[in-house]
């Protein structure tokens, strides 16, 4: 069996609010290998990009506690020198937003060139040369052409190929791709997954994939991570998730899901919100708010995540006897009270 490429132990990432400090990661712990994607699941404010920032060293102002290893080597102990040899090299990022990933000063090809030379020691001619053959690898036609435009003036699926390419350029055996296809129709999405996963098969790369769409899970991950209020709560090969979910966010999420069985009825919705983290009861079930219905007495104090099945991994025993509730008019109107009260206090702050 192939060593992990990454492993993250204990990963605790914690932002001062009002001079405390609060977890928007919480005691994380994954694994990817070689060639393995991993799927990081769950809605707005679970802590999924604030993970994916503290493994790429991106958090500034936050303090990081457990071990991010990486080939051997702990990146939490890595000063910024050490890090900008290994961004854009051994581990690169797709972001959610290529308008805002790329330099809007900057033409299409010197950012790519740019990476290439940081990274590199081929010439500035090979290098120009090989940031056109990697725009045409991420499928954009007129190559040549592109590579000398500004980002605005290119279509938003035509920045995201841009982006990829980028990433791709110095060929990271990590790659983390977060919210990739977020602010794309759905012809171009497709597009842009069947690209991640071919160059991900091609260079043999290790995927970190973020995002809350499930459909994109089923169709690219090799495992999936269900994250909730800074806590992975539970971990299992993508058919395990699909077929047999267990914790009741988990499957809450899939409840949510529209299905043809659906067309004219009603959708299950989730009740409540994320909360915020200066809010959160951090000894008790994170998701027991949001399920009233279920008795405290199926929930754990302090709930560990443990392998009930072989690589299907839960965390709180409240999955043994949960069942899902019928969302009703007054279930609807608190819902919609308490995204009012979240809005009012600034929001969730751990997707900084």
């Amino acid at each position: 069996m192939a060593e992990n490429l990454l492993e993250v132990n204990n990963l605790t990432t914690s932002f001062k609010i009002g001079g405390t400090y609060f977890a928007a990661v919480d005691d994380v712990s994954l694994t990817i290998k070689p060639n393995e994607v991993l799927a990081l699941v769950g809605e707005s404010g679970s802590g999924k990009s604030a993970t994916a920032f503290s493994i790429m060293g991106l958090h500034t102002k936050a303090r990081i506690e457990g071990e991010v290893n990486f080939l051997g080597k702990d990146l939490t102990k890595f000063g910024p020198n050490q890090f900008n040899k290994i961004r854009g090299g051994e581990i690169a990022m797709i972001f959610q937003d290529p308008m805002t990933a790329l330099n809007p000063l900057m033409r299409i090809k010197a950012q790519i060139v740019e990476t290439l030379t940081i990274h590199g020691k081929k010439s500035k001619n090979e290098n120009e040369k090989y940031a056109v053959e990697l725009l045409e690898r991420v499928g954009i036609a007129r190559a040549e052409q592109v590579a000398e435009a500004y980002p605005h003036e290119l279509s938003g699926g035509m920045r995201q190929r841009v982006v990829i390419a980028i990433a791709i350029a110095n060929r990271p055996k990590l790659l983390i791709a977060d919210e990739p296809t977020t602010a794309l129709d759905v012809t171009i999405q497709a597009q842009i997954l069947d690209l991640i996963r071919e160059l991900q098969e091609d260079l043999g790369s290790g995927v970190l994939l973020i995002t809350h769409d499930l459909g994109v899970v089923a169709e690219m991950a090799d495992r999936v991570a269900v994250m909730y209020a800074g806590e992975i709560v539970e971990l299992a090969p993508v058919r395990e998730i699909f077929k047999n979910p267990k914790h009741p966010y988990t499957r809450s999420l899939l409840t949510s899901i529209p299905s043809e069985e659906q067309m004219g009825g009603k959708l299950h919705v989730i009740q409540g919100v994320v909360p915020a983290l200066h809010k959160l009861d951090r000894t008790i079930c994170r998701f027991s708010p949001r399920i009233p219905w279920i008795d405290a007495s199926e929930h754990e104090e302090n709930p560990e995540l443990r392998e009930v099945e072989e690589g299907h991994w839960v965390r709180c025993t409240c999955y043994k006897n949960f069942y899902l509730k019928e969302t009703n008019a007054e279930d609807l109107a608190e819902l919609e009270n308490q995204e009012l009260e979240r809005d009012a206090v600034g929001g969730n702050e751990d997707e900084q």
